[in-house]
């Protein structure tokens, strides 16, 4: 049977390049759950392929029709889900499906699929390397840092709700652990 694997981390831990080599690992059959979002695309961003792209009103009918698993009202009318019919798609293919959401999307989407589905937190090695993390990055002005911090602290107060929690203070060494656990989950 195919199953789910939800990540979760405060922005700075390493959540993407974690799920990145995870979903290189053939044995794993993991395949990524685009989520929908009402914001305008970024760059070089394509619908399909980072985001489906929706307008508010689009985003609040897919609500409304309940064709969501999880979905959340980030800022007004700027809204974040994922919708049944991509994890659903997934599935079919005999696929296991690999999330990146929000620790609140990550407790709706366990809720929905219960055991079917493993939750897993990377937390950072502490707050003051998520602080430096995010310094190095150069991309955030000092007064959005602060705020990736504070929302960071208080996501971190999510953790126990997880199946697994991994720090990630050795990007090679959690990338292991996670690997090892979402074989051995695959494996029941």
């Amino acid at each position: 049977m195919t199953k789910l694997i939800i990540i979760s981390a405060p922005s700075g831990t390493g959540k993407s390049t974690i799920i990145e080599k995870l979903l290189q690992d053939s044995d794993l059959n993991l395949h990524f759950s685009i989520s929908a979002t009402s914001r305008d695309a970024r760059g070089e961003e394509i619908h399909g392929r980072e985001y489906y792209f929706l307008t508010p009103q689009e985003f609040r009918e897919k609500i409304e029709a309940n064709e969501f698993v999880e979905y959340e009202e980030v800022y007004k009318d700027k809204y974040y889900g994922t919708l049944k019919s991509e994890v659903d798609r997934i599935l079919r293919d005999e696929k296991n499906v690999i999330f990146d959401v929000d620790v609140v999307g990550a407790q709706n989407i366990k809720k929905y699929y219960s055991d079917r589905a493993l939750a897993i937190f990377i937390l950072p090695p502490s707050i003051e390397e998520l602080r430096a993390r995010l310094e190095k990055r150069g991309t955030d002005s000092t007064d959005t840092i602060r705020q990736r911090v504070a929302k960071a602290e208080k996501e971190i107060g999510y953790a126990h709700l997880f199946d697994l929690r991994f720090v990630n203070d050795d990007l090679t060494t959690c990338v292991e652990q996670i690997r090892t656990s979402i074989k051995r989950f695959l494996a029941k």
